[in-house]
């Protein structure tokens, strides 16, 4: 773990951000296109910094598709990850499995189909599937002639969660659950949520760790002042700490819940502090007092839906330490949960905005200026899915942005 200034892409990034805005000439603008858009102000000469928001989330980690109350006993239940159709069941005996959405005979979602024993028979012609995927029954038959059968997905269900190895089978093993920080301490109360976001996922990381856009949410919570204190990195992991303080307006009911006293407002009352942290593809945010007590733990991650990723369903767990009266907590939740879906609802149409932004631009035209975000950039950049190059020399180059994880054909070139 060590402080490092920021990395090469970041580099680049951040000499963007530090050129004055000019407006193009008229034939830089016409030269322009979406394919080959550089941000305003980027001299030709510098090598193109990799497009973030068109970088792929990497396939090989586990990530939740569902929560477990939505995969009912004896029933299948149809889920995406970055546009691969994947179906959930849960058997008769409990147990969960997850295989690839479609009936190897006609291509129909298996997710129409029905849960027999341990089992999906497909509900157009019966072709019946065991949780390896393997064709174990075509009806009309019999097993004497049956035929190939369908993918199968590492599967597992912790805390409420059900998570599938969208990637390489053979590394699930190798790549360890995520940790859940105090979801199964007693001391704390624990909250699931999430929902579709219309955006890349990188922008919701970059929105958790910046806590500079504290203005977006003055209305909810007064006019607070961020510092960030320290920050570090490793392989695959970039965190950041931060203080706040209260410079104008009141202490909002719910995060008094959170801290369980009252702050007041001035500059003096910076003493909790806030470390956030993205350690690839999950992000974790912590709150510890002045006493070193750990009051709020986040645990999110972003799961893209379509093939272009442009949409991602959160699943997040909010565990609060309950206050020291028994039964406080049980009364005070409600409130809780109305002040952080309002928080969650304004950071949630920001980033919609953001993505609709890049998209009318064609291009990321961002100019960051703050370290801590060009190193999650770069932390993004160099955990996601490489960029493909073919036809190199050839003068028919083609970049694949995105790959279809069960085959490795593109499914999207620029």
């Amino acid at each position: 773990m060590n402080a490092v200034p920021p990395l090469e892409h970041d580099i680049a990034d951040a000499a963007v951000a530090a050129e004055p805005l000019q407006a193009p000439s008229q034939n830089a603008a016409s030269a322009a296109s979406p394919a080959g858009a550089h941000a305003p102000g980027r001299a030709a000469h510098e090598a193109p910094v990799r497009d973030l928001r068109r970088v792929a989330i990497h396939p090989d980690h586990w990530y939740p598709l569902a929560w477990s109350h939505e995969v009912k006993r004896g029933k299948t239940h149809g889920v995406t990850f970055a546009g691969e159709p994947i179906v959930l069941a849960r058997t008769e005996t409990g147990k969960v499995f997850a295989l690839e959405d479609r009936c190897a005979h006609r291509q129909v979602p298996l997710h129409q189909g029905v849960v027999d024993g341990e089992s999906i028979r497909c509900g157009y012609h019966g072709w019946t599937y065991d949780c390896s995927g393997k064709c174990i029954d075509v009806p009309y038959l019999g097993r004497d002639r049956l035929p190939n059968g369908v993918r199968s997905y590492p599967c597992r269900e912790v805390e409420g969660l059900i998570f599938v190895f969208p990637g390489d089978a053979a590394l699930a093993d190798q790549r360890p659950l995520p940790g859940f920080g105090s979801v199964s301490d007693p001391k704390y109360r624990t909250r699931r949520f999430g929902r579709p976001v219309n955006c890349h996922y990188s922008f919701m990381h970059e929105n958790l760790m910046d806590m500079n856009h504290q203005f977006l949410h003055r209305r909810q919570m007064g006019k607070m002042r961020a510092r960030s204190v320290g920050r570090r990195r490793g392989e695959g992991w970039v965190e950041v700490d931060y203080t706040f303080a209260r410079m104008e307006g009141q202490q909002p009911l719910g995060e008094a819940i959170v801290f369980g006293q009252n702050r007041k407002t001035g500059g003096n009352n910076d003493k909790d502090v806030m470390t956030i942290r993205t350690e690839y593809p999950y992000q974790t945010l912590q709150i510890r007092n002045a006493e070193q007590t750990l009051v709020m733990d986040l645990w999110i991650v972003y799961v893209p839906l379509d093939r272009e990723q442009r949409t991602n369903r959160t699943f997040g767990l909010l565990s609060i330490r309950k206050p020291g009266i028994p039964g406080a907590m049980t009364l005070l939740w409600p409130l809780l949960v109305w002040f952080t879906e309002r928080i969650f609802k304004e950071d949630r149409e920001i980033v919609e905005a953001e993505q609709r932004a890049h998209d009318a631009q064609g291009a990321d035209w961002n100019h960051e200026v703050f370290p801590v975000i060009n190193e999650l950039r770069a932390l993004l950049r160099e955990c996601g899915v490489p960029d493909q190059v073919v036809g190199a020399g050839t003068g028919d180059t083609a970049v694949i942005r995105f790959l279809d994880s069960r085959h490795g054909n593109p499914i999207a070139k620029t």
